[in-house]
């Protein structure tokens, strides 16, 4: 198949979900990591089409969403400084953090910039030799190789002006985290195909064999996402756990090596606050110090306060897939797009926003 609409097509589809239910002799729990992928499962519907079958559970993998509270604040604080201008990608103007959001910022005088790439932000910055341009750099693996040819370019062109305030997370720690919760119901994850573009199926192996659930690296469309549950389910009912790429056309075991020595020449892995998660080890990029004249935080000295929780807003058991959005007593009332209290509401990845386009509010 070649074209989008083949990976679309209805017959398809229901072939596939009917093989899944014909597979399973038992309901499975598996989770979808990516949270484009949640929101591709809820506009097709196919959490109903396995209902009975196999339940769906929607995990952390929205990078705007894990984004900690302390690193917003830092990017509401660093846009009250008149030198700085603060790029960042549109989806995380919205995010609410105990200052506020960067939309809020941007309506009370600071200079925030909605950026495509980083290397838009190296451009800025060769632009405005007079300012101090920021680079909000935030997303998993599939982002980092970015921010680090950004710092690279930087470093090469002799940019004084640019630095950036790091916010980068790794999957595979956070499906460990997720795997050691005493609550957790999963067993099976689908796995985000981009992600393992960049970093390689086989990263996540050590997983699969530690705490015995298969990993099934699948596309977005849903074609590809039956395919993957199809091929979780038949792991589980011969008592498998390995991992499988059914996203092949894109991903391969090695990943893409070429970005990942970018990436581990600029950063290293470091210990990382996520959102609704706490801090997890080795879950983060942080600046090797090599390159620590890029840090946003050490060149400004910006500490955020401290911050609670978000309220009656359970983003952080939503993340962990233990609840699901419409179970918190704020959804869809309190907490709305217009009036996020957490970042799952706002963000094109979220799985609160999913649930309210999705299903209205069901």
């Amino acid at each position: 198949m070649r074209h989008l609409d083949e990976y679309r097509d209805p017959a398809l589809i229901l072939r596939q979900a009917e093989a899944i239910r014909a597979a399973c002799t038992r309901r499975w729990t598996l989770m979808e990591v990516c949270g484009g992928q949640t929101h591709a499962i809820l506009r097709h519907g196919l959490d109903d089409l396995l209902a009975g079958s196999v339940e769906l559970l929607h995990g952390p993998g929205c990078p705007v969403c894990v984004t900690p509270t302390e690193t917003l604040d830092q990017a509401v604080l660093l846009t009250r400084r008149r030198e700085v201008m603060l790029c960042t990608f549109g989806d995380m103007l919205r995010v609410p953090g105990a200052l506020g959001d960067l939309n809020a910022a941007r309506a009370a005088g600071g200079d925030v910039r909605v950026i495509y790439s980083p290397l838009d932000a190296v451009a800025l910055a060769r632009e405005h030799p007079q300012r101090e341009v920021v680079l909000l750099a935030v997303g998993f693996e599939t982002t980092a190789p970015a921010a680090a040819i950004a710092v690279l370019q930087a470093e090469a062109l002799g940019l004084p002006n640019l630095s950036l305030l790091v916010s980068h997370s790794l999957v595979p720690p956070a499906m460990e985290a997720l795997l050691t919760d005493p609550d957790h119901r999963i067993q099976g994850f689908l796995a985000a195909g981009h992600v393992c573009t960049v970093e390689g199926a086989a990263a996540y192996q050590a997983i699969a064999e530690h705490f015995g659930v298969p990993i099934v690296v699948t596309g977005f469309e849903p074609v590809d996402l039956l395919a993957g549950i199809r091929a979780c389910v038949e792991q589980l009912e011969r008592g498998e756990a390995r991992v499988e790429n059914r996203y092949d056309r894109a991903a391969r075991d090695d990943g893409n090596v070429a970005a990942r020595d970018t990436v581990s020449r600029v950063f290293e892995p470091e210990e990382r606050e996520w959102r609704g998660m706490g801090r997890l080890p080795a879950s983060g990029l942080g600046l090797r110090p090599a390159y620590a004249r890029f840090d946003a935080v050490a060149r400004f000295g910006i500490a955020a306060p401290a911050t609670g929780a978000d309220g009656p807003c359970i983003a952080g058991e939503v993340l962990r897939g233990l609840r699901r959005p419409t179970e918190c007593p704020a959804f869809g009332r309190e907490c709305t797009p217009d009036t996020p209290l957490g970042a799952p509401m706002v963000s094109s990845e979220g799985a609160c926003a999913a649930y309210l386009h999705y299903r209205g509010g069901a």
